[in-house]
């Protein structure tokens, strides 16, 4: 190793990281626990160290923070740490050791890992942990953003497009310049916005190893990897994978052009962040960043065994509610929202927010409170998936603070309970539709708390949800054993793929039914890559391990299902053009209520018995005596036979209009409203598990 010599001085403890200053870059680290820290420096490409700078705890440490400034460094040099302390994994908890290059919790950026599915390896050796391997970049913050500002687009006016940056153009049918890339979604943003979406929900891009699975596929022998990214190795830095060229810090630039062009075409970018827990696992994994910096800090631990506590399922759990680590997520969203613009977030199992250092569940969290608090983030979209690993279901119950809004899962069961046919659910659908008003009223939250679906990333797709009574695992190399055994879906009357006709087309007109109950109901709906244009999964519901057509989107379905996605396009333009399907507060309670209207299959008789499987409602676009927008009737039937409808009188002065039948053949299942026809009859059949939606017009 070549002993360069360094002008230094003591540094900053604030900012934490590496930061360019006028006079050098300034590094600062936490530890509460090390005796020893030193700063490792890394000529690009080279194995060996280019230099090795121990920090002196008398000049640069201030509290638990060792910090060193570096003058005139060049700035294409890499950095890890090395950290000497006591090692007692059992005892006092501790993982230090000074063999371990450690990963800056704060890095930007990382090297290596930038070509998707080849280990990052130095000098021809290649291991299963080799990616781990690897150095922090030293990221300035020179990117010309040329005025983008927030969209800020009001959450209840929000359509959220759920999707994975690799899958949603890795496929060679997508037809773009730069598949399974930032630059591949920027090269979709002409379908985004014909689709009608206002915002993109991006699976995790911050970097993690998709080499650090070990399964098989049992019938290809292919070794399988982490696709969906639930397992970070860092919080701040973009996968280099993701970026066309992801050298030398290059993919922050690259993720940054990405949300630049979806902010011009009116689409905002809320990030999936997973802070429940780490790539470093159990205490059999990989010490990577934040077991070696300071163990008893970062992680939940029994206070016994000095076991890791998993409330994630994944090994570890995040010692969330600890202020340190608090003040690390709240650095790490700001510098999301203030250097890279993203506009909100989705917390993966967010419920272990709320758990103190012992596990235990906190009735006010700090963390939680922290950041619907934050005066950084008092625009950005924050959005709970509220439940975790350990059974812990908060859905409605998460927080009573109006800034969160949360994955509600009470709306996808119920919906597809009623399209599955089952008894007892006409009155909890009423509840979905109208805003879940059980989970969200009492504590002064609106409908747009409530984020609703059908499909997200973690179950069937929307076509397989139709067409699939199990999951169909085995090409994960689990035995079928992972992923949920009650989906609450139904085949249709065959099990996977099929040349029935008729079958087929109960599937399109099921698929559409749950379309329209989603874009029509008070909240906020979310939908799933692929969903609109029939994308399947073959029936695997835990497709986090296949990096293949399993879960790449065909975009040759969106020309074989084009009637489908017309569908879905004007169902989504008909939502956004009518605020009654966007309120920002409940319907008023019983007799008040003018505003929407139940029932049945007859006007004024609503039928809440198990036995039911229809019903309909009136949404009034006169609200508070003063007309803002039009009349809607719509009529659902959750039945396996067709059901007949009284349809109720139209409002004075105006003329119901068909717009839209989930049961009728394209282009008459959805019309443009100025082209629907007036309704004549008193009544009306509506086919087993469809929808028909009428619009009133001046007469």
């Amino acid at each position: 190793m070549r002993k360069e010599k360094f002008t230094t001085s003591a540094g900053y403890p604030l900012p934490m990281g590496s930061f360019l200053k006028p006079d050098g870059v300034n590094f600062a680290v936490f530890s509460r626990h090390a005796k020893e820290v030193t700063l490792i420096l890394f000529k690009s490409g080279q194995e060996d160290p280019h230099a090795e700078i121990p920090l002196d705890p008398m000049i640069n440490r201030t509290g638990n923070i060792w910090h060193i400034l570096l003058h005139d460094l060049d700035t294409n040099l890499r950095y890890g740490y090395r950290m000497s302390g006591p090692y007692d994994p059992k005892g006092a908890g501790h993982f230090f050791s000074q063999e371990k290059l450690l990963l800056d919790p704060y890095a930007k950026a990382l090297t290596g890992g930038s070509e998707w599915g080849i280990p990052y390896c130095r000098s021809g050796l290649c291991t299963p942990l080799s990616s781990f391997q690897r150095r922090c970049c030293i990221i300035g913050n020179d990117f010309d953003w040329e005025g983008d500002r927030p969209l800020n687009i009001p959450l209840e006016k929000s359509i959220i497009y759920e999707l994975h940056v690799r899958g949603f153009t890795r496929d060679a049918s997508s037809g773009v310049a730069h598949p399974g890339t930032y630059h591949g979604v920027v090269e979709k943003i002409p379908y985004l916005k014909k689709l009608g979406i206002t915002a993109v929900e991006l699976l995790p891009i911050t970097e993690f190893n998709e080499h650090e699975i070990t399964n098989h596929n049992p019938f290809t022998g292919e070794r399988l990897k982490n696709f969906w990214g639930y397992s970070p190795i860092s919080f701040f830095a973009p996968k280099a994978a993701y970026a066309v060229n992801g050298r030398n810090g290059n993919q922050v630039r690259e993720f940054k052009e990405m949300v630049k062009a979806l902010h011009r075409a009116g689409i905002e970018v809320i990030l999936d962040v997973v802070f429940n827990h780490t790539a470093e696992g159990g205490s059999d994994g990989p010490v990577i960043s934040f077991r070696g910096l300071d163990n008893v800090i970062y992680y939940l631990l029994d206070p016994k065994s000095r076991e890791y506590l998993n409330f994630s399922g994944c090994g570890n759990t995040v010692n969330c509610n600890h202020p340190l680590v608090r003040h690390l997520i709240m650095d790490c969203l700001r510098y999301w929202v203030m250097e890279m613009h993203v506009d909100g977030f989705r917390f993966d199992l967010a419920s272990v927010l709320g758990r103190d250092q012992q596990g235990n569940v906190l009735s006010n969290p700090p963390m939680v409170e922290k950041i619907a608090e934050d005066p950084i983030l008092a625009d950005t979209k924050i959005i709970a998936e509220a439940w975790d690993a350990a059974g812990l279901y908060q859905v409605g119950s998460f927080s009573t603070n109006r800034r969160w809004a949360e994955w509600n899962g009470k709306f996808r069961d119920d919906v597809r309970r009623f399209l599955c046919g089952h008894d007892d659910m006409v009155a909890p659908l009423a509840t979905r539709l109208a805003g879940s008003a059980d989970l969200y009223q009492d504590d002064g939250r609106t409908p747009r708390n409530s984020i609703n679906f059908i499909t997200s990333h973690d179950g069937f797709t929307l076509y397989d949800q139709v067409s699939y009574n199990e999951k169909h695992n085995l090409a994960n190399g689990e035995e079928n054993r992972d992923g949920g055994n009650d989906n609450l879906s139904w085949n249709s009357g065959s099990e996977g793929p099929t040349d029935n006709l008729a079958l087929e087309r109960l599937r399109k007109r099921r698929i559409k039914t749950f379309a329209t109950i989603l874009m029509l109901s008070q909240g906020v709906p979310m939908l799933v890559a692929g969903d609109e244009f029939g994308r399947s999964q073959q029936g695997n519901n835990n497709a986090y391990c296949q990096d293949n057509e399993i879960s790449w989107l065909n975009w040759e379905l969106a020309q074989q299902n084009h009637s489908l996605l017309r569908f879905f396009t004007q169902l989504i333009a008909l939502r956004k053009r009518h605020p009654v399907f966007h309120r920002t507060d409940f319907f008023p309670p019983g007799e008040e209520n003018q505003e929407i209207e139940w029932q049945s299959t007859t006007p004024g008789r609503p039928d809440w018995s198990a036995s039911c499987k229809t019903l309909a409602f009136v949404l009034h676009g006169t609200m508070a005596g003063t007309r803002r927008d039009d009349d809607f009737f719509v009529m659902l039937n959750g039945g396996h036979t067709s059901a007949e409808f009284i349809i109720p009188s139209p409002p004075a002065g105006r003329l119901w209009h068909r717009l839209l039948d989930t049961s009728a053949a394209s282009p008459h299942d959805i019309v443009n409203e100025s082209k629907g026809e007036p309704v004549r009859t008193t009544s009306l059949p509506v086919a087993n598990l469809a929808a028909v939606v009428f619009v009133s017009k001046p007469a």
